[in-house]
């Protein structure tokens, strides 16, 4: 089980590189009342950045109700 966690993770680490380096052309992203010009390969590791981190909080929060 451990080693086919690992394996899902490579998997899907090696997939988010291939679609980051196909996708460096400038995309222009309105964040709020600003328009940002940027590389939409950064935009994509922003976002999925962004999902990691919440799915983490989000564990270490339930992990942490279950506990006694």
């Amino acid at each position: 089980m451990f080693k086919a966690k690992w394996t899902a993770v490579g998997i899907i680490a090696g997939l988010l590189a291939i679609l980051l380096l196909q996708n460096t052309e400038p995309v222009e992203t309105r964040i709020f009342f600003t328009s940002l010009i940027m590389p939409r390969a950064f935009l994509l590791f922003i976002t999925a950045s962004l999902g990691f981190f919440c799915g983490v909080i989000l564990t270490l929060m339930l992990v942490k109700k279950r506990k006694p």
